[in-house]
């Protein structure tokens, strides 16, 4: 299976490089720019989790009674990462998902976190998440970016949906960017504290053991058929083009 996921890597690479050297990067050089970018990379951070818990839903058994599901190695990568994702730590040591750290990082340095929590708020009271996009006032590659990923979690094979997870979400941070925060934090430590401690950690978290682990569950999901290999790059390759298209929207603005 190395070969597929080697073949699938590269035929992604002209789009993942796209989105690693992509000009947002450049205008995040300082509190103000570092806040724009946060009012929207936030929507990435929360369907992210949307797009694990269908992952989570689909590889394990989450009904009774209990039977088990899959292999043991794919339940335990969606398990170990809902885990880091949904009940991390933040900064002191107190449990806390990713996504509510970084609204915790977002309001620390005043960022707007209005419409997001506005959001939340309404799919809470049980409207639908079509409806609650759609009625956003959100720019159009926003409402497209997410429009994707909920697409994709409730509509999409496994398989494809373990390509997205793995190609189109995950180790997209680039050093430009870790390099950028560093020099803000320098000299604004206390707005961007929260912040640092959030990327270093979904860096730490995300890192090697996870990577690998994912690999392994697209090659187990795709197997030997090759039409899933294709669906799999197709999907990577749309996931970081919305990706870019988020991106788009952060400059726009």
């Amino acid at each position: 299976m190395e070969s597929q996921i080697r073949t699938l890597q590269d035929q992604i690479k002209l789009a993942r490089t796209s989105l690693l050297t992509h000009p947002v990067y450049a205008q995040i050089n300082d509190i103000e720019g570092l806040k724009k970018f946060t009012e929207f990379h936030v929507f990435a951070v929360w369907d992210f989790m949307s797009l694990l818990k269908s992952l989570q839903i689909g590889l394990t058994c989450v009904s009774l009674p209990w039977i088990p599901i899959g292999s043991a190695n794919t339940r335990y990568l969606i398990n170990e990462i809902v885990t880091g994702e949904e009940s991390d730590v933040d900064e002191l040591g107190n449990r806390i998902s990713h996504f509510e750290l970084y609204l915790q990082a977002m309001e620390q340095m005043g960022a707007n976190t209005n419409v997001i929590k506005e959001m939340v708020t309404l799919l809470t009271s049980g409207q639908s998440i079509d409806k609650t996009i759609q009625d956003s006032n959100l720019s159009s590659k926003v409402k497209q970016f997410l429009n994707f990923t909920f697409d994709i979690a409730q509509n999409a094979p496994l398989h494809v949906k373990a390509a997205v997870f793995t190609f189109g979400r995950e180790d997209l941070i680039p050093d430009m960017f870790t390099q950028i925060l560093n020099e803000i934090y320098s000299t604004h430590p206390e707005k961007v504290s929260v912040f640092k401690y959030y990327i270093e950690r979904h860096i730490e978290v995300d890192g090697g053991h996870h990577s690998q682990l994912a690999l392994e569950m697209v090659a187990e999901l795709c197997g030997n058929n090759q039409s899933k290999w294709e669906e799999a790059t197709a999907a990577s390759i749309k996931s970081l083009e919305v990706r870019a298209g988020l991106w788009d929207a952060i400059i726009e603005h």
